[in-house]
This record gives C-alpha cells, structure tokens and sequence, in this order.
C-alpha cells in the first residue's frame, strides 16, 4: 500500500506567557532553598557485557523494549553496523538510561536502538555493512566472526543510568520527574518528536488504548498503513513496507487519534496544540477500564459514521494546483469530534451520508483555510469544528 499524503501540524500558538521571576534573593536564602528543594533525582550506576544485554532483551521481564516504545522507526543496517565497529574498536558510547517503574523491573528512556542493534546482531538477524576501519568484517554475521573477534565483542560493555523509584517531586503529576529527564535527554542525538515522547512518557491503560486504535483496519485505510495481521503480535516481525509510512513511522498515526480525544470539548481547546494533547494525555492516566471501553466504542462509532460521509475517499482534500489530493489530519480531527459530539444520532447521520457529504464537499471548498489548520489557534480548532457541526445539523 502506497503512503497517503497528510497534512500534520502541531504548531505553537501566539499565546504570551509571563514566567513569574522571584526578587532578589540573598546567599543565605537561596542556600536554604536549594537545600530545601524536594525534586531529587535518585540514580545508580551499571554496566552490562553485551551477552547480558541481549539476555534481558530477550527475556523481556527485566527491561521493556518493545516496538511500540519511544520511536518506531528502526535503524538501518548500515547504522547498528557502524555501532558494532565502535564497540569492537572500543570507541565510548553514551550511556543508556532506564527508568524503574517497579522495583527491578526498568523501561529503556534512551538507548533502545542501540540496544536493538546489539540484540539482533548476536542473535544474527544482520550482515554487516560499511564497516569504515575494519571493512574485512563487511558481510559477516556474528556466527561468521573468527574467535578473536568474536571474544572482543562478547566483552564488550554499555553503561547504563538507572532512575530509581526512590526519586522524588513534590509535584503531584507522578510523570515530573521522567518527563524532565526525557527533556534533558532529548536535547541532542535523534530527538524523540513530540508524539514519540507522549508514548513514552505517559504509559498507561488510555496510551495502549490509542495504539491499538491507530491499528484499526479502517483508520489504517484513511491514511494508507499496512493493515495489521497476527503476524504483529510477534515483537520481532517487521513489517517493511509499514516501516516506511510516514504517518506510522512518526507516530503520527497515534497522535490523529489522540487529538480527537483532546478536542472533545470546547473547554479543553486552549493553548497550543502540543500542550492540548500533553494535558489530555496526562488527564487520562487514571481511566478504568470500563471508561476506556466507552471511549473505544464512540470512537470505532465516529469512525465509522465520518467514513460513510466520504463514498470510499475519506477525509480526502480537493486537488491541489497539482492535481494531488491529500488527507487532511485537521480536517480529519474536525470531522470525527463533530460527529462524536452528535453520537447518539449515528444512525441518523448515516441515513443522511450523501447530503452529508454534499454540504461538507461545498464547505470545504469555501472554508479550505480554516478546514486544514492553516491557522493552528485554540479558536481556529474550535471554528472548523462547529462548521462541520453546522453542516451535518442541517442534514439530519
């Protein structure tokens, strides 16, 4: 299945915001603050031959490296194999970080394609290529390796930082202290985007609710993402040609589902996008289980409804000055809230799909601006939503 081209944004708002700085605080007073200061980052220092490392990758109980984790795109041979060289060649590698979110058992922050480097080495998954200044070991695997070699490897070591329970912030959000370790981390290297760093900051029960909802066989459809198979519940299957969709790749899929959480209601529309999304993400952590099977309900319901709006071209745009047509992820989002703000009258928009579809296909038309998130303010969201509001209550 080709990529489906999509408009995303996530842009900062105008918004204008004052940091309320102390007085002037003498020696002495800053002395005692500081000493009093309740946010602590308590940590311990490892290091791990790389035999261990591919144990507790494989193992899975001890340290969670899944592929829904952090980012989704893989690191081509190429790379993992310029890591192998540096660690035969005993180059410094920068340190993982783990974060033990129960007592012994820890979730990578940073590091999990180095690690995924390692692991699919030693357990042979790649050849190895563009090695610089050992290119005699081009096109070997690691059972290819003559012994030597192969000991060098096995003794090979990372270090890694390990962020203990025992950290503590007098802050209520149970997230503060993770999310300012992942900020300071993300300042250099490949940075995690900002969906990236939602998934792997804020991990609970509504997070594996949307993942598994941007795995729904019709949302893949909309934007053009391999559909899902058995062959996924496998952590080590790679499907290639998803690997290489945009909208999967960036966790964009997943934040096209979250953004019609977080514009449900008008009241949650203020600031910029990327904080209205961080502040729904961080006000659903708690759902119980019978609250997120509502929420997986009406949104399968939305989407299905929206989808009969479109005759088979969902959420497409008109054709631009080049005869391309794209999918819009704010007209996407505007759709699907209107529609799930009029839920119990699915049936009655679904009787009214085709003129439905004709007011929409003509408002479009006239509101292509504010309809595609040109303008990326709270008010702006809140406009393209009640203009498709308007439309289908005039058709139902």
């Amino acid at each position: 299945m080709a990529d489906v081209d999509v408009e995303i944004d996530e842009n900062e708002d105008d918004l204008e915001v004052d940091d309320e700085q102390p007085g002037r605080l003498t020696d002495a007073e800053i002395d005692e603050a500081f000493q009093n200061i309740s946010f602590r980052v308590i940590y311990q220092a490892n290091s791990f031959l790389l035999p261990q490392l591919r144990d507790l990758i494989e193992e899975g109980d001890v340290i969670n490296v899944r592929p829904e984790y952090q980012r989704r795109s893989r690191w081509p041979n190429k790379k993992k194999s310029q890591l192998i060289e540096s660690l035969l060649l005993n180059v410094p590698i920068p340190p993982l970080f783990f974060y033990e979110s129960d007592l012994a058992r820890y979730e990578v922050m940073d590091g999990q394609q180095r690690m995924n480097a390692i692991a699919d080495f030693l357990a042979g998954s790649y050849t190895l290529t563009g090695m610089e200044k050992l290119p005699f070991l081009n096109k070997k695997k690691y059972e290819d390796l003559p012994p030597r070699v192969k000991r060098s490897l096995d003794r090979a070591s990372l270090s890694a930082i390990v962020l203990l329970q025992e950290s503590k912030a007098d802050e209520e959000d149970p997230f503060v202290i993770r999310r300012y370790v992942f900020e300071k981390l993300n300042t250099g290297g490949e940075k995690l985007n900002a969906q990236e760093l939602r998934n792997s900051l804020y991990r609970s029960e509504f997070n594996k609710l949307i993942v598994s909802l941007a795995r729904e066989e019709e949302f893949c459809k909309i934007f053009g993402i391999p559909k899902f198979t058995k062959l996924d519940d496998d952590p080590s299957y790679i499907n290639k040609a998803r690997e290489k969709n945009q909208m999967y790749k960036t966790m964009a899929d997943c934040q096209a589902v979250l953004r019609v959480f977080a514009l449900l209601n008008d009241q949650d529309i203020s600031g910029s996008m990327k904080n209205i999304l961080d502040r729904c993400m961080k006000n659903n952590l708690k759902k119980t289980r019978e609250d997120l099977a509502v929420l997986r309900e009406n949104f399968l319901l939305a989407l299905k409804t929206s989808v009969s709006f479109f005759d088979g071209q969902a959420f497409l745009l008109p054709p631009n000055d080049k005869g391309k047509r794209r999918v819009s992820l704010a007209f996407f989002d505007a759709v699907m809230v209107a529609v799930w703000r009029r839920i119990e009258k699915a049936d009655e928009m679904e009787r009214a799909s085709k003129r439905i579809c004709a007011g929409i296909s003509s408002t479009l038309v006239d509101n292509i601006d504010s309809l595609t998130g040109k303008a990326n303010t709270a008010a702006s969201i809140k406009d393209r939503i009640s203009v498709i509001g308007k439309v289908i209550d005039a058709e139902i």
